[in-house]
């Protein structure tokens, strides 16, 4: 795959086998980078990507909240993602953008460098199983969310993702497909990469945000949702309300709405009323059978 795989790197296109840094960079020793991960469509017009004005918006600031500054403006990585797409011929699939201090930092733990930025674009495969929305088993983490007293959650961060790790690795060891998380204030807050969402007397309910990333894919089904007259609240959430849920669905990147039949012990009649309309709408949206959405995908020529 990497032999044939084009990779953006600090301006220009190169092998992926090229598109490498050192083991003693500050971005792979201190886990340091930032990424951003978005979809790449087939429509009637050729490529296009999904909400990358948004997502383009949160590399940004992720880099801010961290006191670091990307080497390109964000209107030259819009460019080069682009670029990217059609060099690797990618029709569906992610684009994947990662920011990091490529240079070796033994000691200094502040680098005053601009990050580098490379871009991938990748299809859609057997390791790449994107839009499989076969029903989740799910428990609750003995993790908890990092709280964001101590780092940054809001940022998109590499080091961050350690424990979205241990969480799922627990998750796989008790033979569930992954498991929730609560923050350190007893709420419920998210999975390794996923945002919760729950059903409850026809009211569609996800945690705040302030001490979880601000997922895109959430933002996207929250729109959707109130969109089409579906009542939504974004509130604090306790685990009895996990339990007391009629339907439960994750929400990331790969799959926007993705059922969740089991809960610990407690098993769900899927797909729910609720999950099942928004899947249709988004499997409508995003092979192009429904155009209310249109506005969130951007041609790349």
């Amino acid at each position: 795959m990497e032999e044939t795989r084009i990779v953006w790197m600090n301006g220009n296109l190169v092998p992926g086998s090229e598109a490498n840094v050192p083991l003693l960079s500050h971005s792979f020793s201190r886990g340091s980078a930032i990424f951003e991960t978005f979809g790449v469509h087939k429509s009637t017009s050729g490529p296009v990507v999904f909400r990358m004005d948004q997502h383009l918006k949160r590399l940004k600031n992720s880099a801010d909240l961290l006191g670091m500054e990307l080497k390109y403006g964000i209107p030259e990585i819009g460019e080069a993602v682009a670029k990217t797409i059609i060099a690797n011929n990618t029709m569906r699939g992610v684009v994947k953008i990662m920011a990091f201090w490529g240079e070796e930092a033994i000691v200094n733990m502040v680098p005053s460098s601009k990050l580098d930025v490379a871009i991938f674009s990748l299809n859609k495969n057997s390791n790449l199983p994107l839009d499989n929305d076969t029903p989740l088993r799910a428990c609750l983490s003995n993790w908890r969310k990092l709280d964001p007293s101590s780092i940054p959650v809001e940022a998109k961060a590499v080091g961050n993702y350690l424990n979205g790790y241990l969480a799922r690795r627990e998750a796989k060891d008790r033979g569930y497909d992954l498991s929730f998380m609560l923050g350190t204030d007893g709420f419920l807050a998210e999975g390794s990469i996923e945002s919760i969402f729950l059903v409850k007397k026809n009211i569609l309910q996800t945690p705040k945000l302030g001490k979880i990333l601000p997922s895109i894919s959430r933002m996207t089904i929250l729109e959707i949702a109130q969109n089409v007259g579906i009542n939504v609240k974004e509130k604090n959430l306790r685990i009895k309300d996990l339990f007391e849920a009629d339907e439960i669905f994750t929400s990331h990147t790969g799959v926007k709405v993705h059922p969740v039949m089991v809960f610990e012990d407690k098993e769900f009649k899927i797909p729910g009323p609720i999950t099942s309309q928004l899947s249709k709408i988004v499997h409508d949206m995003i092979y192009f059978k429904n155009n209310k959405f249109k506005h969130y995908f951007k041609d790349i020529v």
